[in-house]
């Protein structure tokens, strides 16, 4: 087994003991010591705080307007939908926009590069991955992007797309080099050092707070209190119901100013990996499918399949960001067609992750999902424009 499946596997496990779904003494035993280092996580977060709060470390300005959209949780939001259309309607409106993403699970420095700098004792500055310049071309793929920023470069393809863990160092390079004038932080609510002007964070409607307890005991990045320093908090996954009314006063106890505005996730139609080509929704009503995916919640992607009549005869799931062996999806296709699938779908997060097809005998499928207001008549574009321009 390699390090990556053994990684999985143990991810997988930990998180079916923190959503409850393993039982037993060795799980409980588990769960204490979760717990034990929950604190310890609350604690060290609790210091981060602190010590930027009075100063003793220092956030930083770039002159520029700085947007950051992320969540207290890890991952599951629908973050990326967000950020891209921010980004998209911002570089309609002339704004010279640079996301600014860290990157995650993007291929790492070289091992000779880490070996060096533990020898010289000191770091080698590299300056940001260039995912997109903003001139319709992405420079790197998946595995050197991270699957996050390469799927916005694609989608966007007119905003320059930065990865580094360092964004005050990526914010300053794009401001330099491309003359971004407005920094766009995806999964920024955590990142401290920049300071943004616009605080945006996304709260699952569906699974808001995951069980409340901290990382690992559970998937909370740091305390719900914190959400005080959201400027506008928007409710994913939105559809009504008496839950959306006690979440909005539960959030109200901890942001009293932030501006609450309700959206959700809307499938808009299928395109193939084959032969790119795109198809209705509608298609899928009556049609035994599989489904294949390694995202944060794939109940609600397997939920949209079968919302619009489709009969899921075959499913994967793995490891939120896995990148797919090209043998892994050969056995896929051949196990969805002896369970008698007439097309296989997986989302556009995990397309861009797919090794080339390079034959098939079973069309396979990505589902676009795009991001819609709910509450009032405002539209996606017209919320944007209020909140950057107000």
């Amino acid at each position: 087994m390699s390090l990556r499946d053994f990684t999985e596997k143990a991810e997988n496990y930990l998180l079916s003991i923190i959503n409850g779904n393993k039982l037993g003494f060795s799980s409980s035993l588990i769960k204490s010591n979760l717990f034990i280092l929950s604190k310890v996580f609350r604690s060290i977060v609790k210091t981060r705080h602190f010590l930027y709060d009075k100063r003793i470390f220092r956030d930083r300005t770039l002159g520029c307007l700085v947007v950051s959209i992320g969540n207290l949780t890890t991952g599951g939001t629908g973050k990326t939908p967000v950020t891209e259309i921010f980004a998209r309607t911002l570089t309609e409106k002339g704004r010279r926009v640079a996301i600014l993403s860290r990157g995650y699970r993007s291929k790492s420095k070289p091992l000779k590069t880490k070996l060096l700098d533990k020898f010289r004792g000191k770091k080698t500055v590299s300056p940001p991955r260039v995912v997109s310049e903003g001139n319709n071309e992405v420079l790197l793929g998946p595995h050197m992007a991270g699957d996050e920023p390469y799927m916005l470069a694609c989608n966007v393809p007119k905003a320059i797309v930065l990865t580094d863990p360092d964004r005050v160092k990526s914010g300053r390079f794009a401001i330099r080099n491309y003359q971004a004038d407005t920094l766009l932080m995806d999964d920024g609510f955590q990142q401290l050092r920049l300071k943004p002007r616009i605080n945006i964070l996304l709260i699952d409607s569906t699974n808001p707070f995951s069980n409340h307890f901290l990382l690992p005991r559970g998937l909370l990045r740091e305390p719900i209190k914190n959400m005080r320093r959201a400027h506008f908090i928007f409710l994913t996954k939105a559809n009504g119901g008496n839950h959306l009314r006690h979440l909005k006063k539960f959030i109200r106890k901890h942001n009293t100013k932030a501006e609450i505005i309700e959206c959700t996730h809307r499938p808009k139609f299928l395109k193939s990996l084959i032969d790119q080509k795109q198809s209705l929704l509608s298609q899928l009503k009556g049609m035994k499918i599989a489904a294949i995916s390694a995202i944060a919640v794939p109940q609600s992607f397997e939920d949209f399949l079968i919302g619009f009549g489709a009969e899921i005869v075959y499913k994967e799931r793995y490891a939120d960001h896995h990148m797919y062996y090209e043998d892994e999806v050969d056995t896929f296709i051949k196990n969805s067609e002896e369970a008698g699938a007439e097309l296989i779908v997986t989302t556009e997060k995990d397309a861009v992750r797919f090794p080339e097809i390079k034959k098939s005998t079973i069309d396979i499928t990505y589902l676009r999902v795009e991001i819609d207001i709910l509450s009032g008549e405002e539209s996606f574009n017209d919320c944007i424009s209020r909140i950057c321009f107000s």
